[in-house]
């Protein structure tokens, strides 16, 4: 009998305060050393390492059909493309997170909502790469409007080869996120099933969004995964003060 390699998901705290699907999520990591990731890390967590490494990823994806508490997708400003710039944290009861660097879309009314909320989003101009025969590439390509940092990437499924690996379940088995807000570090849970992943071959990467960040890696990502992506609810946020 084939074992689940993924952790089950803890229970949301209530109430609901949104839900949104992603879909066509491309997942690019890196190698960085801890040093790097600590630095960027909100007081009370620290690096979620894997294989002696902190990792940064860029990540894209569509979100679609986002709203308030279990009600319907907000129009139009419920969904959009989102391209992030991210790393792993841990906080010492071993609750894992993620911390985001960047976060770029291209409707101002939810850059502007999310930044008043402390998570770090930036207005810039989108564009979804659908494959198309010949070409099987997915991706995105996003500018700034402010500084004019860009990226191009896109992958090739390999819709044959799962990715359950313990690295890839380790980059994407991601139940809440890390931020300081007000002066104190909040976590914001989230809730979904297992991310349907597969292996996926890099066709197009030019990235100026990780270096913007402050963080330099080089070469190709050494993790590469393709999904078609999750539902997923966001539950009523804690500062680390207050528990798990």
């Amino acid at each position: 009998m084939d074992i689940d390699p993924w952790p089950e998901a803890p229970g949301l705290p209530a109430p609901v305060i949104m839900g949104q699907h992603w879909t066509d999520a491309v997942f690019l990591h890196w190698r960085i050393p801890h040093a790097v990731a600590a630095a960027f890390m909100p007081p009370g967590v620290v690096p979620d390492e894997f294989d002696g490494s902190a990792w940064v990823g860029l990540i894209g994806f569509r979100m679609q059909g986002a709203g308030l508490g279990r009600g319907p997708g907000i129009p139009y400003f419920g969904s959009f493309n989102e391209i992030n710039v991210r790393l792993y944290s841990k906080e010492p009861d071993g609750t894992r997170g993620v911390v985001f660097l960047s976060l770029d879309a291209s409707r101002l009314a939810v850059v502007l909502t999310a930044r008043a909320a402390g998570i770090p989003y930036v207005w810039s101009r989108d564009r979804f790469r659908a494959a198309r025969l010949p070409d099987p590439s997915t991706g995105y390509s996003v500018r700034r409007f402010r500084g004019g940092a860009r990226s191009d990437f896109a992958v090739a499924p390999e819709f044959d080869v799962e990715a359950t690996d313990p690295l890839s379940v380790h980059l994407t088995a991601r139940f809440g996120l890390h931020t300081r807000f007000r002066g104190r570090t909040l976590y914001v849970p989230n809730t979904h099933t297992a991310w349907p992943l597969v292996r996926a071959q890099v066709t197009v990467l030019e990235d100026q969004l990780i270096s913007a960040a402050g963080i330099t890696v080089s070469g190709p990502p050494e993790s590469a995964l393709f999904s078609p992506g999750v539902f997923t609810q966001f539950g009523r946020p804690r500062t680390l003060e207050d528990g798990p």
